[in-house]
């Protein structure tokens, strides 16, 4: 059984005089992979992800204060912990230098990840 090398042949119609297959060299040769962009990218992503979880458990807990679920010690809690989250999200946010809107992914047609009001 003989193997055909389909590339050579059309290399051969083409007039071409020899045909080799192109050299490939290293992933890290062929993308330039810098430590910190990628620290801070995959940094931004947990964030994102932190802040629509938040931003969701806010929303959720003002929904409950509206329904009257919830306990004034309860309520008070709530706020305390959202409010040092929010705290934290902007001291990881200035430690890897991200602004607020680094962390609204735009999802096109769908518009931005994180509401803007």
């Amino acid at each position: 059984m003989s193997t055909r090398d389909e590339a050579a042949e059309l290399a051969a119609a083409l007039g071409a005089r020899s045909w080799q297959p192109p050299r490939v060299t290293p992933l890290d040769r062929r993308i330039e992979v810098d430590r910190n962009s990628v620290e801070r990218g995959l940094a931004s992503l947990v964030l994102t992800v932190v802040e629509l979880l938040r931003q969701l458990m806010e929303r959720q807990a003002l929904r409950r204060v509206d329904v009257g679920d919830l306990t004034a010690e309860q309520i008070e809690r709530i706020g305390v912990t959202l409010l040092a989250l929010e705290e934290q999200m902007v001291g990881l946010r200035e430690h890897f230098g991200l602004a607020p809107e680094d962390l609204n992914v735009d999802l096109g047609p769908l518009g931005p990840l994180l509401p803007t009001d």
